[in-house]
C-alpha cells in the first residue's frame, strides 16, 4: 500500500513561503496558524499509528533547536549533502522517492498513517506534481510580504478547492494583526 502524501504550507498572495530561512511574516507569530499545523500533522486516521512529517533540510535547520524533532509524529529529512541523520531527525532520506519508500518497508508500514510534505518550495512543487500527492491543505495569507523562497501556483487542471473540510474552519482567520484563511485542495481524479 502506498501512502498518499498531502503538502500543507502558509502562504503570501505572491505564493511565497519564506524570506531568510523564515517566514515572510517573521516576528509576527500566527499562534493559531501554528496550532492549526500542529493538530493537522499531528492527528492520526487510525488509532495506535503516526503520521510522518517529511521535510528538506533547510526546513528541517530553520525549526528553532527546542522544537525539534516535532513531536508525536516521525521526522523524516531530505538531503543529498547531509551524511548523517540530524540530531532529533528519525529518518534521513536522499528523495522524496526514498522517504517514501522506507515508510512503504515493513517495519514502517505498520506505523506510519499520513505523510505530511511540510517544505521547503522544491519538495513542494516535486510533491504538487506527483500522483501520489493527494490533498494541499494551504493557510492564505491576505496581506503581501516580501519573500524570497516560492512555491508554484496550483494547477486548477489537477486539483480543485474544496467547499468545506471536516475540522477546518471556513472563515477568515486572524492572528496578531494578520488575516487568512485555511484552503483544503484535492488532486482531481481521472477518468
Amino acid at each position: 500500500m502506498h501512502h498518499l502524501i498531502s503538502c500543507i504550507v502558509a502562504v503570501c498572495p505572491n505564493m511565497g513561503i519564506g524570506k531568510d530561512g523564515n517566514f515572510p511574516w517573521h516576528p509576527i507569530r500566527l499562534n493559531k496558524e501554528l496550532k492549526y499545523f500542529q493538530k493537522m500533522t499531528t492527528t492520526p486516521t487510525v488509532e495506535g499509528k503516526r503520521n510522518a512529517v517529511v521535510m528538506g533540510r533547510k526546513t528541517w535547520f530553520s525549526i528553532p533547536e527546542k522544537f525539534r524533532p516535532l513531536k508525536d509524529r516521525i521526522n523524516i529529512v531530505l538531503s543529498r549533502e547531509l551524511q548523517e541523520l540530524p540530531k532529533g531527525a528519525n529518518y534521513l532520506a536522499h528523495d522524496l522517492k526514498s522517504a517514501l519508500a522506507h515508510l512503504d518497508s515493513p517495519e514502517m508500514r505498520d506505523k506510519v498513517d499520513l505523510v505530511w510534505i511540510i517544505g521547503g518550495s522544491s519538495l513542494y512543487k516535486e510533491a504538487m506534481e506527483s500522483p501520489m500527492s493527494h490533498r494541499l491543505f494551504m493557510t492564505r495569507i491576505l496581506q503581501d510580504f516580501e519573500s524570497d523562497t516560492f512555491i508554484p501556483e496550483i494547477n486548477l487542471n489537477k486539483y480543485k478547492l474544496l467547499p468545506t473540510f471536516p475540522d477546518v474552519p471556513t472563515d477568515v482567520q486572524e492572528d496578531n494583526g494578520i488575516r487568512y484563511r485555511f484552503e483544503v485542495y484535492e488532486r482531481i481524479t481521472q477518468a
